[in-house]
């Protein structure tokens, strides 16, 4: 068989695990389908949104998603997700809430207070949310924007502000911007320090390299994938501390419920008693959700997430008329408000039970996540299917969450490197011909998984082994042909892009440096010890006096054992130099600058300390290698 750089059609066994998906579930069954069309007020097709240089920043021209039809490249279960998901426009939760969905990955959802618009969680790009907007007052009438409410932090939860309120009416009151306790900590901690790893990751998760398209990305489970406009961030003027708070924001009602350690270390849904509407934030979305993400996140608490869903259902169910959330599409109805909430909490307490259960069986991580299945209750529930987390990864989640990495085999504390494993399975073999000579009968019956590990073996012990990337391409792309979720299908896909034609230039957002800016002291001096080399500064020993100057802090900050060390509240006398300065030009020295003067950055002592540290400092490559050495 010849191998090559080309996307192959869906093999004769990816079609049969489609057919076995499709004798699964029930596809007739049209309920999801009219939810998600439900109250469209304004249909919009064919949607692009550029930014200013004119670059196309989100777009819905997906010509597989025109008409519903079968591919045979698209998992059917996922592609009916999809094809909900491109369904464009401005929505009606009920009389003044409104939803604008399809111009993100999440929801732009707007009330009508008593003066204008309460925004919720607006998007990940300004283009993207200003053009939502837009939408908005374009069908319902112009309003201004009289507060917005968050109710997590992540990126496509508050990227957008900048595109729906200017930075100075929040900072002067003028309007309001809630958040749940510790919003702001955990906004700058996930998407500054881990940022260049989880924003590679992100690409896999996203697939931001890939065309959509039948053969590329194609949704994700909560939305169709990630904008690429600016991000921006604003900090907040209102916190939420206490489950039962209430605030009447522009006239209308909310009482809010605290969730933390769900989906987010800080999160928050809320009641509308007015409209007998509840807003679940990401805790009930439609689709089973991650208790650990594939681009890098902190283990998620499935327990605390299940008990969030029953309190919300003790809380409000029997009041709540419709639940809707930051992603896909609302669902109306006492009745089936309460059904979700318990299936959804069902999901997430399974999960979390089952998977401790056979962990004090002795299960591994990967026996379990081999092993584990929802009851026959649960399995075809399209509200909990495995759009965007799946089964697997979950399981393993909660085993992290529990004991960590080690699955207690003592063969697995210290294996060997890809690299070094590849090259031993290729002298066991006899050669790398021979052992991919079993990796193509792999492929040849269907075995993918097992084809794509042999093979990736070989591509990391010979990475210019073009027939081991060229099959290990092909093995991943039936895989994500196959794949329910969205993410896992992005994943596999960009692999075999990757081993195929290389590391492309992911199409990310662009970092407007908000989130930097708006790091306190000691999260800067946190990153700072990030950006330092410590082989290359285990010789140093450097100690620095720090001055604060519109913060009036104090630290001590001593580059030792090739770490840096923090000291608050205190000046050492036998600091090698004192640098006072603002914030800010904290925040400066972490781009290393040429010039410390302009910075505001003034130095008294050995200012050759400094630039030995900024020596040792690294700049990280956003384009490292995952499917290959």
């Amino acid at each position: 068989m010849e191998y090559n750089d080309l996307t192959k059609p869906a093999s004769e066994v990816t079609r049969q695990v489609h057919q076995q998906m499709k004798s699964l579930l029930d596809f007739e069954d049209a309920h999801e389908k009219n939810c998600a069309l439900h109250n469209c007020l304004k249909k919009v097709e064919d949607l692009e949104i550029k930014n200013a240089e004119g670059e196309v920043i989100w777009s819905q021209k997906i010509a597989c998603l025109d008409e519903e039809q079968e591919v045979a490249t698209i998992n059917p279960s996922l592609y009916r997700n999809a094809w909900l998901n491109h369904q464009t426009g401005l929505f009606k939760v009920v009389d003044g809430i409104y939803q604008v969905r399809g111009y993100d990955m999440s929801n732009l959802t707007v009330i009508a207070g008593k003066t204008g618009w309460i925004v919720c969680d607006p998007l990940i790009s300004c283009e993207c949310s200003k053009a939502a907007l837009a939408l908005v007052n374009e069908v319902l009438g112009e309003r201004p924007v009289s507060a917005i409410v968050i109710s997590h932090p992540h990126l496509d939860h508050f990227g957008g502000i900048k595109g729906i309120v200017d930075e100075a009416a929040v900072c002067n009151g003028q309007v309001p911007l809630i958040v749940p306790e510790h919003y702001t900590f955990h906004a700058v901690s996930e998407n500054v320090y881990a940022m260049n790893a989880m924003q590679r990751r992100a690409c896999y998760q996203y697939g931001t390299a890939l065309d959509f398209n039948e053969t590329g990305a194609i949704a994700m489970g909560i939305g169709m994938g990630q904008s690429r406009g600016t991000v921006t961030f604003i900090r907040p003027t209102d916190e939420i501390k206490h489950t039962g708070e209430k605030r009447i924001i522009d006239g209308i009602e909310f009482i809010f419920q605290m969730t933390p350690e769900t989906e987010s270390p800080a999160e928050m849904c809320w009641y509308l008693p007015q409209f007998k509407a509840l807003w679940m934030a990401e805790l009930c979305n439609a689709t089973m959700h991650n208790l650990y993400t594939l681009r890098g996140t902190q283990i998620r608490d499935g327990n605390a997430w299940a008990f969030a869903i029953t309190q919300a259902k003790a809380l409000f169910g029997s009041e709540a008329e419709v639940l809707f959330q930051a992603h896909n599409w609302p669902h109306w109805g006492n009745r089936e408000v309460n059904e979700i909430l318990e299936e959804t909490a069902a999901v997430y307490k399974f999960i979390n039970d089952q998977t401790l259960l056979y962990m004090n069986q002795g299960l591994t991580p990967n026996e379990i996540a081999h092993t584990i299945q929802l009851p026959k209750s649960l399995e075809k529930v399209w509200t909990t299917r495995q759009y965007y987390g799946t089964l697997s990864h979950n399981a393993k989640a909660v085993y992290q969450r529990y004991l960590g990495w080690y699955d207690g085999n003592p063969v697995n504390l210290n294996p060997l490197t890809p690299t070094e494993q590849g090259q031993k399975l290729i002298a066991l073999a006899g050669s790398s011909e021979a052992l991919l000579k079993q990796a193509e009968k792999a492929l040849e019956k269907g075995e993918y998984q097992w084809a794509a590990q042999l093979s990736n073996a070989v591509v990391f012990a010979e990475p210019d082994n073009l027939k081991a990337r060229y099959l290990c391409a092909d093995a991943m792309e039936q895989m994500g042909y196959q794949a329910e979720s969205g993410p896992w299908r992005n994943c596999y896909l960009n692999g075999a892009d990757e081993l195929r034609h290389g590391v492309r230039s992911g199409r990310q957002a662009k970092n407007s440096g908000d989130l930097a800016r708006c790091m306190d002291s000691r999260m800067m001096l946190d990153y700072w010890g990030i950006l330092i080399d410590g082989q290359r500064a285990e010789n140093l020993d450097i100690k620095l006096n720090l001055m604060i100057t519109d913060t009036q802090q104090r630290y001590c900050v001593h580059l030792i054992h090739g770490a840096l060390l923090v000291y608050p509240d205190i000046h050492e006398s036998d600091a090698d130099a004192t640098l006072t300065m603002p914030r800010l030009g904290l925040a400066a020295l972490l781009t290393r600058p040429a010039t410390l003067q302009d910075k505001g950055i003034q130095i008294d002592g050995d200012a050759e300390c400094l630039t030995r540290i900024m020596e040792v400092m690294v700049d990280f490559d956003r384009r490292f290698a995952i499917i290959e050495p």
